[in-house]
């Protein structure tokens, strides 16, 4: 059996529900009501990573984890990974991210992943790593913009990023918890083609068939809005990885979805096109 965290999440989700359609899963919450895949071999797990007696019970007969860990303060990395060594776990699929691997990226996330890989390592747990690059869904954020006045606000509006559908990212974890060979690897996972989030508005608005203008935010004001959602070292993290992302640093695109699933990377266009919805929930105030 496999274990699923961040099963609330967009990846975590996606993986719990592939697994869910082949066989029985198990995912550990730490809000199970917020748990939005279900079914006969799907059973939820109650707890917290820092809740070793709710991780022991979550591990006990599961053969393979997807971990996914957001805290910028607590080493749930090290607890799952030490849980799992005593609890026989055969493999460790963990979520990174693609910044891990390139010597410029130095901010205070990319130190943190960087960190929780190495806990990994250290375990003596067989690991695979699955390292995407910024995920479609961000722009996400966009919605409350977009409903209100047909604006989108952005830093940097001509800076290109390879990124990647959620959806693709959870079928190349799946294939490497389902698959055999994959102990010891790191994937890097981008979408397609670079885009910048001028284009991507426009897609936007064509999906949508509703005239949108984007507008880039100076460095000040993201600054400032990003200080409002997150402690300061995650915020001035993000602006860090944006400044790269103007350098260009974000624009190489990887063959792995197509090599670990058989099919290409999907476009940012098919992403907004299957999300439309998400956007047009803003206008009715959802």
């Amino acid at each position: 059996m496999i274990l699923v965290t961040g099963a609330t999440g967009a990846v975590g989700g996606e993986v719990a529900r592939l697994l869910a359609a082949e066989g029985p899963v198990r995912i550990l919450a730490r809000r199970p009501e917020r748990v939005t895949v279900h079914g006969p071999d799907v059973e939820v797990v109650a707890g917290e990573y820092a809740d070793r007696e709710a991780l022991d019970r979550a591990l006990r007969g599961i053969d393979a984890v997807f971990l996914v860990t957001n805290s910028p303060k607590e080493p749930d990395d090290l607890r799952v990974a030490t849980a799992a060594r005593a609890a026989g776990v055969r493999h460790l699929v963990k979520l990174s991210m693609m910044a891990v691997e390139e010597p410029g990226a130095d901010d205070f996330i990319t130190r943190l992943q960087r960190g929780n890989e190495e806990a990994i390592r250290e375990s003596g747990v067989p690991w695979t790593f699955v390292r995407p690059r910024t995920f479609m869904s961000n722009t996400l954020s966009w919605a409350k913009g977009i409903a209100s006045d047909g604006v989108v606000r952005a830093l940097y509006g001509d800076s290109p990023v390879a990124c990647v559908d959620p959806r693709d990212v959870a079928a190349v974890a799946v294939a490497a918890l389902t698959g055999t060979g994959h102990e010891g690897r790191a994937y890097a996972v981008s979408g397609p083609e670079p885009i910048t989030a001028r284009e991507q508005t426009a897609h936007l608005s064509e999906v949508l068939g509703r005239p949108l203008r984007f507008e880039q935010l100076p460095p000040d004001r993201a600054r400032e809005a990003l200080l409002a959602k997150y402690p300061r070292p995650v915020a001035e993290a993000f602006l860090e990885s944006a400044e790269r992302q103007r350098a260009g640093a974000k624009v190489a695109v990887v063959p792995t979805v197509e090599e670990l699933t058989g099919r290409p990377a999907r476009t940012f266009r098919t992403w907004a096109a299957d999300h439309a919805e998400s956007f047009t929930a803003a206008d009715l105030g959802v």
